[in-house]
């Protein structure tokens, strides 16, 4: 199973780890990104995350697709908002379930790591004194 979305709403990561959920794994390992307070020792008082919807759905749904032959994933649930996020907020969830713990964990890194690197997803930090777009990839 894999479930890829982009949201302008708030993420729920109960709702994901029950999507991702299966009695034949072993590991279900999940990563939530949320916005922190601080970057390089600047105030952050909230970001904002704009993206090519439709290309970054297919390159999640690559990523996803390339975890479940890689790691023999049974499901694979990828998250995103878009939008103004305050601090604490969620902007990412990936759930992913695998036969075995090791496999989950690295799936799970893995699928942060390439989002970060290939999906069109872009991010403004506002800060107290000014704003910057974070290179997509880094």
């Amino acid at each position: 199973m894999i479930d890829i979305q982009i949201f302008d709403k708030p993420l729920n990561p109960a709702e994901c780890i029950a999507k991702a959920g299966n009695s034949a794994s072993g590991g279900n390992t999940a990563f939530i990104g949320t916005v922190r307070e601080q970057t390089k020792g600047k105030k952050v008082l909230r970001l904002d995350f704009e993206s090519y919807v439709p290309m970054a759905i297919s390159e999640m749904q690559k990523i996803a697709e390339n975890v479940k032959k890689r790691w023999d994933a049974y499901s694979v649930v990828m998250h995103h908002r878009v939008g103004i996020l305050e601090v604490g907020e969620i902007a990412v969830i990936i759930v992913v379930a695998t036969p075995h713990r090791a496999a989950a964990f690295e799936a799970c890194q893995y699928a942060i790591d390439t989002l970060k690197e290939t999906v069109p997803i872009w991010k403004k930090e506002i800060f107290e004194d000014g704003e910057v777009w974070v290179a997509a990839h880094p």
